[in-house]
């Protein structure tokens, strides 16, 4: 079912109809997504203004990655123009700084990115608070606001790491606050050694593709090996970036399988698209549409593993999506066993029997896991306990799979989808399904198309400093914050 207070903000006349009335009624903000396969410069035409605290020494990388994508970079300070031209020049792209009283103060701002790993004090933190406080009331409708700081360690110190775990806190409050003009805010941590895995990651959370998540912790390490063998990081493709890579995406035939099959088509992978013979007609009509194969088996099966090993011949797998789950909702008291054994055999056991055979016979080094998790793994929710425990489960399992993993440069995450616009939410009661759109910080549902786009980027080169980690595309729902 259509979200109708959406539809209603499309529409300048309805907006203004309910202005001039003032009906307390909160419009969403229709979200700027990107459209298609990945391009070489996402950001064309975009301000960015970045900023620093003391030594700032990841800002020319920043400034490097963000030329690239095709920003208009600003810089806070005048002092920084000097020292940041070169990067934004490699890529042909100017530097000046941000002033002001300037004219061009007044336009909108696409990105603000700050770089806090200089930050080691309380005292330092007011340097975020600066460089936010000026800027934030000019960030563009579906604009983004990034921070840069480093990861908690144990010998960095009380105080060092007690500002570390405030970058989170404010991220994830101004997400809440900037989330009415449809812009969202996150945080990246990033660990010594993984300097050069970073750009990729600060990309693609200023790209139009992520548009439904914000409130986010990531970190970037250097937890997997570069793929390779020699230790240097290859250039990172952002067009094609799956060229010559074959995906299995499991529950392809409708919902985020099918928009994560489309999405990985999109960037030149070779999709097998799996799911039940049921919907055989759904699946084969996909796997046509993309080039891809249809494999049509129930991943519970005891000969399912050998299915797909089969399936995917000596070539092998580079990507594996487990997206297939289902739900039998009942209160614990309530709940048949049938509906505990139906929910494990799927959203976990399958998973786990399925990733032990494709691991060490088929997954190709380099390669990438992710699961379906959900927020409902890492909040609970009532009469979902069968739900829960298999999604909370599986955010373990790929911080297991991670570390066993890692020497062969093989990613494992999870994603973790808030209320997604999909045939099951269509089912839910009308009064929840709205509480599910409201209760967020861009009052939204979010789409099939936003959960595939977080996966393909888990799936691409870019993401090698991504492990053992679990991305929520939740539009900053409030559940489970």
């Amino acid at each position: 079912m259509n979200d109708v207070l959406l539809t209603l903000s499309k529409s300048p006349a309805a907006r203004n109809v309910l202005g001039a009335l003032k009906l307390p009624i909160p419009l969403p903000e229709p979200l700027a997504r990107g459209d298609g396969a990945w391009v070489a410069r996402p950001l064309e035409g975009a301000t960015v203004v970045l900023g620093g605290a003391g030594k700032a020494e990841l800002l020319p990388a920043i400034t490097g990655a963000l030329a690239e994508a095709g920003a208009t970079i600003l810089v806070d300070d005048d002092a920084r123009v000097a020292a940041l031209r070169d990067a934004a020049q490699a890529h042909a792209r100017p530097v000046r700084a941000d002033v002001a009283d300037a004219a061009d103060a007044r336009d909108r701002i696409q990105a603000l990115v700050f770089d806090a790993t200089g930050i080691e004090t309380v005292d330092g933190l007011r340097a975020a608070y600066e460089f936010l406080h000026p800027r934030v009331g000019r960030l563009a409708r579906s604009g983004r606001v990034v921070l840069v700081g480093r990861e908690r360690a144990s010998d960095a110190g009380a105080q060092a790491n007690a500002v570390r775990a405030a970058l989170v806190g404010l991220a994830k409050a101004l997400a809440k606050e900037i989330g009415k003009k449809g812009a969202t805010a996150n945080c990246v941590a990033v660990a010594p050694g993984a300097e050069g895995r970073l750009a990729p990651v600060l990309r693609w959370l200023c790209d139009p593709r992520s548009a439904f998540v914000t409130a986010q912790p990531l970190a970037v390490t250097a937890r997997a090996k570069l793929p390779g063998g020699n230790g240097k990081a290859a250039s990172t493709p952002y067009v094609r970036p799956l060229d010559g890579k074959v995906a299995i995406v499991t529950g392809a035939a409708r919902g985020i399988g099918r928009a994560t099959a489309l999405a990985l088509a999109a960037e030149g992978a070779r999709v097998v698209c799996l799911d039940r013979a049921e919907d055989s007609k759904d699946t084969s009509e996909l796997a046509r549409q993309i080039g891809g194969t249809a494999l049509l088996v129930d991943v519970t099966a005891a000969d399912a593993p050998a299915k797909i090993l089969e399936a995917l011949g000596e070539r092998g797998v580079d990507i594996v999506v487990h997206n297939a789950g289902i739900t039998r909702d009942k209160t614990l008291a309530r709940m048949k066993p049938e509906h505990w054994d139906a929910v494990m055999a799927v959203n976990l056991a399958a998973v786990v029997r399925i990733t032990d055979a494709l691991v060490p016979r088929a997954l190709r080094d380099g390669g990438r896991i992710v699961c379906l998790s959900s927020v409902s793994g890492i909040a609970g929710n009532v009469g979902q306990t069968n739900y829960a425990a298999s999604k909370a489960a599986l955010i373990g399992y790929v911080d297991a799979l991670a570390t066993q993993l890692a020497p062969r440069g093989i990613t494992a995450n999870a994603i973790a989808p808030g209320f997604i616009e999909t045939r099951m939410t269509a089912a839910i009661p009308m009064m929840i399904r709205e509480a599910g759109r409201r209760l967020s910080a861009l009052g939204q549902g979010g789409l099939p198309e936003d959960v595939a786009q977080a996966i393909t980027f888990l799936a691409s080169p870019g993401a090698q400093g991504i492990t053992g980690s679990t991305l929520r595309v939740c539009g900053g729902a409030l559940i489970g914050a």
